[in-house]
């Protein structure tokens, strides 16, 4: 007989950390990328070195954009595809093993250096494979075929971390490569596709229950699809020619795109709740982070490194944090309210990327920036992990 989501999870009689995919991935993610920049921190200061066949920054970009998203990714696809396909989700050993196979990838590309040549870059694209293939699987078993985009922009992610690694192997510096900047305009565009949904719907149902009378447009509508065409050429020109001054005329179209549309989603009735309003103040710094990119080309001063973590570190580790807070609220029976803890964990992060941006002109706040940063990600594996890791509470009546 065929169970539902609940009853499969209930059925679960092993640890609440496999009873969903949000669980072990959330929380080792975020655990990991904490402990990830305390490396970088310690290398940086030349007190150790990383065993990796990676030289050390491209370690570091490697370990946030395809470790840490990677773990984000997949848990959040893991949770929203059966709500999408109408089909159970994976519980149970099946998940231990995906995440099994995260951890693999984690461990073999930081010890690199003492495995055969090519063999971390295997152990690392098998896990991206795998949880492609699944997804792929419950997209055509569930004939959800509006959601193939995120699935398309999986492959692409992957076929970014694959160049990343051959590109590393032939000597290239991978940290400023075409597959670092094609797996990071990839996730720009996953924030735009998926924000673009659940942005305006979590404001909207967030006004109507206080019954105010603003509400944000409709998601995908015809501004909507317009603006995401009109991005991928722009984001493919910067992937192909960053330094062009096409590339930076784009950018400057893409960010004024980016801010209108988020402009439609009433954004600035929300500043009452952070729960919503980070939502708005991630997606922000998209817009944001592409004209500094074009300024970095038209004017310099900027410095690309420290403009392209406005993207790296703002808009993707703050976005993955709004939405691993709310979803592990959520989806753990708890009220969507953002405690103190919650709100040091946000500021921190955003003035991590403050600092890492103003690092351009003074480099001594890089180390700053990494010790906010870990005290956003270690905040959140100590203040979540708890309810990541137990059953989820019963609301009684």
């Amino acid at each position: 007989m065929a169970r539902s989501s609940a009853e499969q999870m209930r059925a679960w009689t092993g640890p609440a950390l496999f009873g969903f995919g949000f669980r072990p991935f959330f929380l080792f993610g975020s655990a990991w990328v904490a402990c990830a920049m305390s490396i970088w921190v310690f290398a940086l200061s030349g007190r150790i070195t990383i065993p990796s066949r990676l030289d050390p920054v491209s370690w570091h970009a490697h370990a946030f954009l395809f470790g840490y998203l990677g773990a984000v990714l997949a848990g959040f696809l893991l949770t929203a595809v059966p709500n999408w396909t109408g089909r159970l989700p994976m519980v149970g050993w099946k998940l231990a093993a995906l995440f099994a196979l995260w951890c693999l990838g984690r461990i073999a590309v930081f010890l690199s250096a003492h495995l055969p040549v090519g063999a971390a870059p295997i152990i690392d694209l098998a896990f991206p494979v795998v949880l492609g293939a699944l997804i792929l699987q419950e997209i055509i078993a569930g004939k959800n075929w509006r959601n193939l985009i995120v699935l398309a922009l999986l492959a692409v992610f992957t076929i970014a971390n694959a160049i990343f690694h051959i590109e590393a192997m032939r000597g290239v510096y991978a940290a400023q490569g075409f597959g670092l900047r094609l797996g990071l305009g990839t996730a720009i565009m996953m924030i735009a596709v998926i924000g673009g949904r659940i942005i305006p719907s979590f404001t909207r149902n967030w006004l109507v229950k206080r019954e105010h009378p603003a509400r944000p447009a409709p998601p995908m509508q015809r501004f909507d699809k317009a603006a995401l065409l009109a991005s991928l050429p722009i984001l493919a020109s910067w992937v192909l020619a960053p330094s062009s001054i096409l590339t930076a005329a784009g950018l400057m179209v893409f960010g004024g795109l980016h801010t209108l549309r988020m402009m439609r989603w009433q954004g600035h009735h929300t500043v009452s709740d952070p729960m919503v309003w980070v939502l708005h103040v991630s997606y922000l710094l998209i817009p944001i982070g592409a004209l500094v990119l074009s300024f970095d080309v038209l004017i310099g001063g900027t410095g690309l490194a420290a403009a392209q973590h406005i993207w790296m570190a703002g808009a993707i580790g703050a976005m993955t944090l709004a939405v691993m807070t709310r979803a592990t609220l959520g989806h753990t029976g708890q009220d969507l309210r953002a405690n103190a803890a919650t709100v040091a964990i946000y500021l921190c992060l955003f003035a991590a990327v403050g600092a890492r941006w103003m690092s351009g002109r003074y480099p001594e706040l890089i180390t700053l920036s990494g010790i906010l940063w870990i005290a956003a990600f270690a905040g959140f594996a100590l203040a979540y992990g708890p309810s990541l890791a137990r059953p989820k509470t019963r609301k009684t009546s």
